[in-house]
């Protein structure tokens, strides 16, 4: 007989004692085993199997020298700190197949925390106040669903049973089944994209796949690449192949789809083989037209559909963002090379696009090629990013780079 799915219930009992025991028992009544972790600061009611006072001691405090701090802020990262520490111990005795939340502002905050310390693919979910809003610093890179709680976290409605109840069905169906999923053994390689430039970085996967590679694929809009970012620091990676340079043109410019200032440089600090291609660097990521125009006045634009404007990038844009690619690759650590299609970033960067502009490519990699360090090679190819011919190169390059590196 199968054991019932263990799922972490993180609720503060303290103001929301009615949601808690709602959920509670929705999730038992689905054949759930429930595991709630109560991080309470104003009082104790009892009842949960780990206690505000297991959470601040997990923190290395008492829970009465927490709430003596008397400052919100101070009290959250105290149990920010115990939560965490004691989901991770639960999770290594127990095995949980799911994390529920149910929260405002700090109980989301709180639960954000704990979720992105725990594995990939266990699920996730927190329902919340704020899930309709800026949602970034609870999601963090992690896969973590959010549920729009509609009316507060105030006792139960109409529609806040309907909210809880689906978010527990939903949770308890996942648990159920839920299997972590086992080790891949082989060698690990990611890669970035977008839709613009799918059809060369399809072509790549499905070669170093045939190779006998595991390729991860990340879609970078903004949170992408600076996920692929944290992996290549967590995980052993045979090769980073950076090929859509959106999130760094939107950090210099202020897209909308900025991936940080330390966007690739990961895989670099760590020595992992790096190829860079210029994917994407054809335009700028906007919002809709109206934001565009004034924000980039004079400009060409595409209506990528209405919520986002590709604004194109012009010459002196694309030389400083060769100097920002010298000037990351500087200090790398393990090997890197620079692949530069001459036809064309993408598929707005085309004869079938909206802003192709065949005159630039090969100045910027002219530009390029004078500011890198001249042991990195700049190799430019006389195809279009998405030409069969460019993807290949990209594969025989990562090859050549990564048998190189074995060899060595």
């Amino acid at each position: 007989m199968s054991r019932a799915p263990k799922v972490l219930l993180i609720v503060t009992q303290d103001t929301k004692e009615e949601e808690a025991r709602f959920v509670r028992k929705t999730l038992e009544a689905d054949g759930c085993e429930v595991i709630h972790l109560d991080p309470s600061i104003r009082r104790t009611v009892g009842g949960a199997e780990i206690s505000p006072e297991d959470i601040a001691a997990a923190a290395g405090q008492s829970i009465e020298a927490v709430r003596a701090l008397g400052h919100e802020g101070k009290c959250q990262a105290v149990m920010i700190e115990g939560s965490v520490r004691m989901a991770l111990a639960v999770h290594a005795k127990e095995q949980l197949s799911g994390v529920l939340s149910v929260g405002g502002s700090m109980g989301t905050s709180l639960a954000g925390a704990v979720m992105q310390a725990l594995p990939y693919g266990l699920p996730k979910m927190i329902v919340s106040t704020m899930a309709s809003g800026f949602t970034a610093p609870y999601v963090g890179r992690k896969d973590i669903a959010m549920m729009n709680a509609v009316t507060d976290v105030a006792g139960l409605n109409s529609i806040a049973r309907d909210v809880y109840r689906n978010a527990a069905h939903a949770v308890a169906g996942m648990a159920k089944g839920y299997e972590p999923s086992k080790a891949d053994d082989r060698p690990l390689i990611l890669m970035g994209t977008l839709g613009t430039t799918e059809k060369a970085t399809r072509r790549i996967r499905e070669a170093l796949e045939a190779d006998g590679y595991e390729v991860m694929v990340f879609h970078t809009s903004g949170a992408g690449g600076p996920t692929m970012d944290s992996i290549v620091a967590d995980r052993d990676v045979a090769a980073m192949l950076d090929l859509s340079w959106t999130e760094i043109v939107d950090q210099i410019y202020g897209g909308i789809a900025a991936g940080g200032p330390d966007r690739g440089r990961p895989a670099l600090a760590k020595g992992v083989p790096t190829i860079f291609a210029p994917g994407n660097i054809d335009f700028i990521i906007a919002g809709p037209m109206d934001d565009a125009q004034a924000r980039y006045p004079g400009k060409r634009y595409h209506v990528h559909n209405p919520a986002l404007t590709a604004v194109r990038t012009e010459l002196p844009e694309l030389q400083a963002i060769a100097e920002h690619m010298a000037d990351l690759v500087k200090d790398a650590q393990g090997p890197v090379s620079f692949v530069v299609p001459l036809k064309g970033f993408s598929n707005h960067d085309s004869p079938f696009g909206h802003i192709h502009d065949p005159s630039l490519p090969g100045p910027f990699a002219e530009h390029l090629r004078s500011k890198v360090n001249p042991d990195i090679p700049v190799t430019a190819l006389d195809y279009h990013f998405n030409d069969p011919e460019f993807a290949d190169a990209i594969v025989a390059a990562t090859r050549a780079m990564i048998a190189e590196r074995q060899a060595g």
